[in-house]
């Protein structure tokens, strides 16, 4: 479970958070909606301890996200709004990044891949902006995480893929029915 009390967050003399609380319950699915500048992208690097509050607490299962420990990260996986595009195909980087997830399937990598009509095959620096986008949005679901942190993760993908995006967060795709 997430437990967010009192948090605050500034940048210098910006206050961006002020006084939020709220309990996450496992196994659901959150949004985050606002303005531009309201502190929702703030907030997911809270929960990915990237960044340190000002006040307040965070906790995750028991964990301060910014203490950055192993078993924590392998936890949670955060996929940022943009991400720059390695100079290797999809499946090597699938491989070569999955082992630092316990729960990463290169298999589940490959399914979500082929429904989202992706090359994992493909070099991820000659991919369109809407194909990389898609290529991480499959590696962070086969990550298999507890907790996945996804900022803006369907910008850049046109409305079919959209809808692929949808198909590719179904119970089919999870053992034993489980969703991230």
């Amino acid at each position: 479970m997430i437990t967010i009390k009192n948090l605050a967050f500034s940048y210098g003399d910006n206050v961006v958070l002020k006084d939020i609380s709220m309990e996450l319950q496992e196994g659901r699915i959150y949004g985050l909606l606002g303005e531009n500048g309201v502190g929702k992208t703030t907030l997911l690097t809270l929960l990915a301890g990237l960044k340190e509050v000002d006040g307040g607490t965070l906790d995750i299962d028991g964990y301060n996200p910014f203490d950055r420990k192993p078993s924590f990260l392998s936890n949670i996986y955060y996929l940022p709004d943009e991400v720059p595009a390695p100079r290797r195909k999809a499946i090597d980087f699938a491989h070569d990044h999955g082992q630092y997830w316990t729960n990463f399937s290169i298999e589940k990598f490959s399914e979500i891949m082929k429904v989202f009509d992706n090359d994992e095959d493909q070099r991820m620096d000659h991919m369109s902006y809407g194909q990389l986008k898609k290529t991480f949005i499959s590696f962070a679901l086969a990550c298999n995480t507890k907790y996945l942190f996804m900022d803006e993760p369907t910008n850049g993908l046109d409305i079919p893929s959209k809808a692929q995006f949808r198909k590719a967060h179904t119970p089919d795709l999870y053992p034993s029915g489980q969703r991230p």
